[in-house]
C-alpha cells in the first residue's frame, strides 16, 4: 500500500495560522539585500581530475555537483533564475549548463522548489537516473523520467558504482496546498567503493538525527551543511539551522569537513544575505577544529582531494 502521508516522520509541529498571523505582523520574511556584493562568486569552470581524485563544486543554494568514485551526481540542482515565491536569485549558478559533464545520478532531499526546480528537471535526459525519497517518484515519471528510484528512510541503492543511502532529515515536504508531507524528505549518504563517503544534509533543523546518521555511517569526509534561512528563530529553529548548530551537526555526524550551502542565492528569511558566512566563520572557530576542514566555498569553487591526501582548491580562496 502506498502512503499518502509522512507527517508522522515530523520532529516537531508545522507552523499553523497563528504563526504565520505573527510573521506578517512583524514583517515578513525578507532580509536586507544590502550586502548582496560581498556574497563570494567564483565562476572560473570545472577543473579536470587527476585519476583517484574527488571533487566537490557549489553551483549555489544547496544544488552540488560531485564527482566520485568516477561517477558524476547533481544534489537539488537549481538553475533558474527565479523559483516561485521568492525574489530572483542574487548569483548566478556557479557552473553554466553547457559545461556540465555527463551526470550519472540526480539526488532530490525534498520537494520545496528550491531543492526541486522543475525548470531545471526538464533539462535532464529523460534516462538520467533520479534518487529521490518515497512518495516523490510520481513526480518524476509523469515527466518521462524512466530510471527513478524511491527510497525510504535508512534504504540504499546502488546507480553508478556508488552507494546511496536516503538519511533522516528534520524538515517536511509541500509541493502545492494539498500535498503536505505527501513526500518523504530527507538527506544523503554517498559512498564510492574505496570508501570515500560524502553527505548532503538537504535541508534540516538541529536535532537528534545526526548523531546516529554519524553512527551509521561512520568515516564522512565532507558534508554538505545548511548555514541559511534561519531568521526568525522562533519559526525556522525546528527545519533550518543557522551556522553554529550546523558546526555542532558536523561534529555529531563525525564528519571531517563542512561544505557550505543554502545561503547567498535565494533571499528566503530575515537575516542579512551576508550574515550566514561571517557567522560560519566565528562557529567554525570557536570549535577549535582545523581551519583546512571548513569549506566556505564561494559560488562556483570547487574543491578536491585524493582519499589520504590534504584537498586542494580549484583556485586561492575568494573571499571564503
Amino acid at each position: 500500500m502506498v502512503r499518502t502521508s509522512y507527517r508522522d516522520r515530523l520532529t516537531s509541529p508545522l507552523p499553523g495560522p497563528r504563526e504565520l498571523a505573527r510573521i506578517l505582523r512583524e514583517g515578513g520574511f525578507r532580509g536586507s539585500t544590502a550586502n548582496a556584493d560581498r556574497i563570494p562568486v567564483l565562476r572560473t569552470g570545472l577543473p579536470a581530475l587527476e585519476p583517484g581524485q574527488a571533487s566537490w563544486t557549489w553551483i549555489g543554494h544547496s544544488s552540488y555537483l560531485v564527482r566520485l568514485g568516477g561517477a558524476t551526481v547533481l544534489a537539488d540542482p537549481v538553475w533558474s533564475r527565479k523559483i516561485p515565491g521568492v525574489p530572483p536569485r542574487l548569483t548566478p549558478p556557479g557552473l553554466a549548463w553547457a559545461d556540465l559533464p555527463p551526470v550519472d545520478a540526480v539526488v532530490i532531499s525534498h520537494d520545496h522548489y528550491d531543492h526541486l526546480d522543475a525548470p531545471t528537471i526538464r533539462r535532464l535526459p529523460r534516462h538520467t537516473p533520479v534518487l529521490v525519497g518515497a512518495g516523490l517518484g510520481r513526480w518524476f515519471r509523469r515527466r518521462g523520467f524512466t530510471e527513478v528510484v524511491e527510497l525510504d528512510w535508512w534504504e540504499s541503492a546502488e546507480v553508478a558504482g556508488l552507494r546511496f543511502d536516503f538519511a533522516p532529515a528534520h524538515h517536511w515536504s509541500r509541493r502545492g496546498p494539498l500535498d503536505t508531507c505527501a513526500s518523504l524528505w530527507g538527506s544523503w549518504v554517498l559512498t564510492a567503493p574505496d570508501g570515500t563517503r560524502t553527505y548532503h544534509c538537504g535541508d534540516s533543523g538541529y536535532g537528534h538525527w545526526f548523531a546516529e546518521i554519524g553512527a551509521r555511517y561512520p568515516g564522512i569526509e565532507v558534508a554538505m551543511m545548511p548555514i541559511g534561512a534561519y531568521d526568525p528563530r522562533w519559526f525556522m529553529r525546528p527545519v533550518h539551522m543557522e551556522p553554529a548548530e550546523a558546526v555542532r551537526a558536523v561534529a555529531d555526524l563525525g564528519a571531517r569537513r563542512l561544505a557550505s550551502m543554502h545561503w547567498g542565492t535565494f533571499v528566503l528569511t530575515r537575516e542579512p544575505v551576508d550574515e550566514p558566512l561571517e557567522r560560519l566563520h566565528k562557529a567554525w572557530s570557536a570549535s577549535g577544529r582545523p581551519d583546512a576542514d571548513l569549506w566556505a566555498l564561494a559560488v562556483g569553487e570547487t574543491r578536491t582531494f585524493r582519499p589520504g591526501r590534504s584537498p586542494g582548491r580549484s583556485s586561492p580562496p575568494a573571499g571564503a
